[in-house]
């Protein structure tokens, strides 16, 4: 059997790594590989890159359990189960080459099911331990009695989404420690709100000891275009003038409702349609990432009315990327298909619509940027209107921040 292999930049960061550090990676930088070859290392493998070796060296046997707590979706697709098989590790007992070894795939959902392991290697992927929620509470448990790593395309925005790394890593007792330390209130709003942090020398160096950067240089040329399309201004005005939502024949009630009328307005116009039918004409194999239902059904009719073959990833349907044809749309809604998975077989995403998070917008693009693609030039069109809405999304996406609805709109 061939010996693990890594390339030069995974090398660089498994040496790096300890216990209980967050390795952070674009989309697409293999963070998974790099995770388990640095397991596969603690265990006593040996990687051939790193060595000079060409066969397989096993690890001490048996060596820790391993858990992997990763989204729903990519343990339902088994991508976990690729990356697993050059190690000849596999969550499937005839296939793992260790006997009495554990080895477990399962989504954060499930989290609270493995409080009680113990002496146990855990990676937990897609980094979800922020708050103080049962998440955090299971995992903060689950850190004490086993060895562990995080893994991260974007780790924080904030300091405090750092609080649970922190606590785990014994820097802090608990929440309260931290904040006591650290977090200075804002006395006039109406709900616990942070003004700003104290003592942030500190915090930094607490966050450079565990965060392992990979230095991931992509081989691939991202072309970003924006593509500029028509809304009815007269309906739109009008709308935010009566605040009266013209589909449901009713009053609209607060920001978040209005926000959403505009937005359906603006998308729903014909020259979205005429837009992405010029673009397939160009690319007649692309992943559509939309946002609403009402997009969905656009989107399916426009695509078989014009002879592409469509595939749907959302929360009704979980088809793969079509493989045959010439001609074909992979309609993915951005929630349900942001990460966790990946597609070589096209060169070109189209956003049939924004999303208001920057890391879901960041996440969607990189299911095409893979080390492994065929592609040099990669391509994505951002269809958007010059209506106010569209303008501050894509101002809220340029300054890398979510955009808020409250924020936009004076109720």
């Amino acid at each position: 059997m061939a010996g693990v292999e890594l390339y030069d930049y995974q090398l660089a960061a498994v040496e790096k790594m300890k216990n209980g550090c967050i390795l952070c990676g674009g989309v697409g930088s293999g963070k998974s590989r790099t995770a388990l070859a640095y397991y596969y290392l603690q265990n006593g493998g040996a990687v051939a890159s790193l060595k000079g070796l060409e066969n397989y060296i096993p690890m001490d046997d048996p060596p820790k359990d391993l858990y992997i707590i990763t989204t729903a979706r990519k343990r339902d697709t088994l991508e976990w189960e690729g990356e697993l098989s050059p190690f000849l590790l596999s969550t499937h007992d005839y296939l793992n080459l260790y006997f009495e070894h554990i080895v477990v795939v399962d989504s954060w959902n499930n989290i609270k099911k493995y409080a009680e392991v113990k002496d146990a290697f855990f990676i937990f992927d897609e980094q979800r331990v922020i708050g103080s929620g049962a998440w955090v509470k299971a995992f903060l448990k689950i850190a004490k009695s086993n060895d562990w790593i995080l893994l991260s395309a974007t780790p924080g925005d904030t300091w405090e989404d750092y609080i649970p790394v922190f606590v785990a890593n014994g820097f802090y007792k608990n929440r309260t420690e931290f904040i006591r330390e650290h977090v200075v209130y804002n006395r006039a709003a109406k709900y616990p709100k942070i003004d700003k942090y104290i003592n942030t020398g500190k915090l930094i160096r607490f966050r450079n000891s565990i965060l392992v950067n990979m230095d991931f240089r992509r081989q691939t040329v991202s072309h970003h275009e924006d593509v500029f399309v028509k809304y009815d201004i007269s309906k739109y005005k009008d709308t935010g003038r009566t605040r009266w939502d013209p589909f449901k024949n009713e009053p609209i009630v607060n920001a978040a409702g209005l926000c959403y009328v505009w937005r359906k307005l603006v998308n729903m116009d014909e020259s979205r349609q005429v837009a992405l039918l010029q673009i397939l004409e160009k690319h007649p194999k692309a992943i559509i990432f939309y946002n609403f239902d009402y997009e969905l059904e656009i989107l399916k009719e426009v695509c078989a009315e014009n002879g592409y073959e469509v595939a749907e990833w959302n929360g009704h349907k979980h088809q793969p990327v079509p493989d045959n044809g010439k001609r074909w749309a992979y309609l993915v809604q951005y929630n349900a298909g942001a990460e966790g998975w990946n597609c070589i077989k096209t060169d070109t995403i189209i956003f049939f619509s924004q999303n208001y998070s920057y890391k879901i917008m960041q996440q969607s693009a990189g299911r095409i940027d893979r080390l492994n693609t065929p592609y040099k030039d990669l391509y994505y069109y951002h269809l958007k209107s010059r209506s106010g809405i569209d303008l501050a999304i894509s101002r809220a996406l340029k300054d890398k921040k979510d955009f808020n609805e409250s924020r936009y709109v004076k109720w």
